[in-house]
């Protein structure tokens, strides 16, 4: 998380980007949230390639909207 927060805070403000494996757990995703609204900034989408394995946040980012090509829930 250290390693990324300093990326993200010293990243030019709108530049866009592309996080693979990040956030892993919902923890990291609601910091993550905290940091983009800190900087008025918002995620357009994002992508769960193993929805079983990082359920909580993906069910976080389908709730939110943000989940692209989603998959149907797991039972």
């Amino acid at each position: 998380m250290a390693l990324l927060r300093k990326w993200f805070w010293a990243r030019k403000p709108d530049a866009g980007f592309l996080l693979e494996g990040f956030p892993a757990t919902l923890l990291q995703a609601l910091v993550f949230d905290e940091w983009l609204e800190a900087r008025g900034e918002n995620l357009t989408g994002c992508f769960a390639l193993d929805p079983l394995s990082a359920e909580p946040v993906v069910t976080h980012y389908r709730t939110s909207g943000l989940l692209r090509g989603d998959l149907p829930a797991a039972a």
